[in-house]
């Protein structure tokens, strides 16, 4: 199973390697911080939020909702702190976030438990975390993951809180002129990337980039593209890579280009919202109240990102686990992804349903690669067993 290995070793957090191995073992402090404010990048005046029946998850809902996340905390996650008041407590040996759970100024009655992943699950998916701990109410998922583990551990995405895939491949400008990632299969350029990554074996398999150009020992550090004097072109992310390369890795200190893999055909759902396939059924009054202020929450991010970003930089400060991310990269995150149409409406008003054409593309793209490394999926298995738009309202939309 894959545990979101394209995210693990990212950057910044090689740039805190020292720290990692202690962080992956948790820390003996189980004390918990209380913060009035998340950071000084958040509003500078934070008011309670009124109680209101008509916002009220109390009694609906689970009285905490727990969100599992895939990485440490970053703008990727942007739509559950947006849902989080910026008041609430920080556990440092748990690396979790828990405040009351806001929509629109409104208390919902509950609260809103956001949890890191990566190394804060000793590097587990948020499915098999799930599984695991029946406390979780939501997890991360992309939908070639949730494909994969469709016969064993199966998940439904309630909604796409970003419409296209923040991953890419990374270039210098300065060295090479591609367009398209097809123009990069047409040279022999060294493409690094993470082993497992199943969108590289559809790039080589559809013909995009050559097996003989494309080498999986990619371990999240700069040096080899740095000291290559940025001939090869390298994964990572829209969102992260471009600022750190630009500002924090001072062998570089200049900018590289981006190409998306989803430009390629292959159009994976990045960071959905799903459950276990059973709460679909077991948990829908919740998730009919809670799945719109999800997608209203993503929608006021977009417009304003300064709270949500203060209470993700602040929990980084809070967890201390090697990783590192500024006020300065969150900022650059949360336009990123409007300016990319990460976070987006698609191709009606709405943010956050599903394009049921995309999931069965996906299906048809990744079926036979399994089936080729002998991973069993879900028998039959068809886009409405991995996604439904039943709880999104139409017309919440930037």
């Amino acid at each position: 199973m894959t545990f979101r290995s394209n995210r693990i070793p990212s950057l910044l957090m090689v740039l805190g390697a020292s720290a990692l191995i202690a962080a992956g073992c948790g820390s003996d402090d189980d004390s918990s911080s209380d913060s009035g404010a998340a950071s000084t990048t958040a509003a500078t005046t934070t008011t309670a939020a009124s109680a209101d029946a008509s916002a009220s998850l109390k009694g609906i809902c689970p009285d905490t909702v727990v969100v599992q996340t895939d990485w440490n905390p970053e703008s990727d996650h942007s739509e559950v702190y947006a849902l989080a008041s910026p008041d609430g407590t920080y556990n440092k040996s748990k690396k979790s976030y828990t405040a009351p759970l806001i929509s629109q100024g409104k208390d919902t009655g509950v609260k809103i438990e956001i949890r890191a992943g990566g190394p804060a699950t000793g590097f587990q998916s948020p499915t098999q975390q799930m599984y695991v701990d029946k406390d979780i109410l939501l997890g991360y998922v992309n939908t070639d993951e949730s494909i994969q583990n469709s016969k064993k551990l199966p998940t439904v995405s309630v909604i796409a809180p970003r419409e296209n895939w923040a991953q890419v491949l990374i270039f210098d400008p300065s060295k090479h002129d591609f367009k398209t990632i097809a123009d990069i299969g047409k040279t022999d350029t060294k493409v690094l990337y993470f082993k497992a990554n199943v969108y590289m074996d559809y790039l080589v398999g559809a013909g995009i980039l050559k097996k003989s150009q494309v080498d999986s020992s990619y371990d999240g550090k700069p040096a080899r593209f740095v000291t290559s004097g940025g001939k090869l072109v390298q994964q990572g992310f829209i969102t992260a890579e471009p600022w750190q390369y630009e500002n924090q890795v001072k062998a570089w200190k200049k900018p590289v280009s981006t190409l998306k893999i989803s430009d390629s055909g292959y159009p994976n759902y990045g960071e959905t919202i799903a459950v276990r396939k059973e709460d679909v059924t077991a948990k829908a009054a919740c998730l009919k109240k809670l799945v719109p202020m999800i997608q209203q929450a993503q929608v006021d991010y977009a417009k304003d990102p300064s709270t949500a970003n203060g209470i993700i930089v602040k929990a980084v400060e809070e967890y201390n686990n090697g990783w590192v991310y500024p006020a300065e990269l969150a900022d650059y995150a949360a336009k990123a992804q409007v300016d990319n149409d990460i976070i987006g409406n698609g191709a009606d008003d709405t943010l956050g349903n599903i394009d049921e054409a995309r999931v069965q593309k996906m299906i048809d793209i990744v079926s036979p690669i399994y089936k080729k490394n002998n991973i069993k999926i879900a028998d039959g298995l068809a886009p409405s067993d991995l996604f439904t738009n039943e709880f999104i309202k139409q017309g919440i939309g930037l």
